[in-house]
Order: C-alpha cells, then structure tokens, then sequence
C-alpha cells in the first residue's frame, strides 16, 4: 500500500519528513518552499488516491500562487506534530 492511499499514512509521512529535514537544519523557509514545490509536482502528475487529496488538488488547482503558498504553509503545520517521531 502507498503512502498516497491513505491520508493519516500520507500525514504521518509527510510528518516524518519534516521532523527529518528540521533535524537536519532545514531552515522554516526552505521547507516552506519545498511544501509549495511538492504541491505543484502533487497536484500536475499525481492522481488523487482518496477524497481529502482531491479536495487538496482541486483546491490547488483554482488558487494563485498567494494562495498556494499559504496552502503549502497549512500543510505543513497539519503535519509537524505527526510522524512516528512526532
């Protein structure tokens, strides 16, 4: 089963990474720019494999980049406290 099929695995891994890359001294702006980033890839080439990340996608798809930055930045406050190291 892929981390996309399910959305408390796709949180926890998405959790899971940003524990790691803060870990490592990735700075709030860097992983803010990388959240964005990841966002456009997810939302171009990705297929929604359950409800919330259609939701997610077309949300993404009828924002502006203001938007879309904001929503990056929501996501990764949703996640910072989930993860196994959380």
């Amino acid at each position: 089963m892929s981390v996309l099929d399910n959305f408390d695995s796709w949180k926890d891994f998405l959790g899971d990474r940003l524990h790691q890359a803060k870990g490592q001294g990735m700075e709030q702006h860097a992983v803010s720019e990388l959240a964005y980033e990841i966002g456009g890839y997810l939302a171009n080439t990705v297929d929604a494999k359950n409800e919330q990340e259609a939701v997610l996608r077309d949300l993404w798809n009828v924002a502006d980049e203001k938007e879309q930055h904001a929503m990056a930045n929501i996501m990764v406050k949703m996640v910072q406290n989930e993860g196994t190291q959380s």
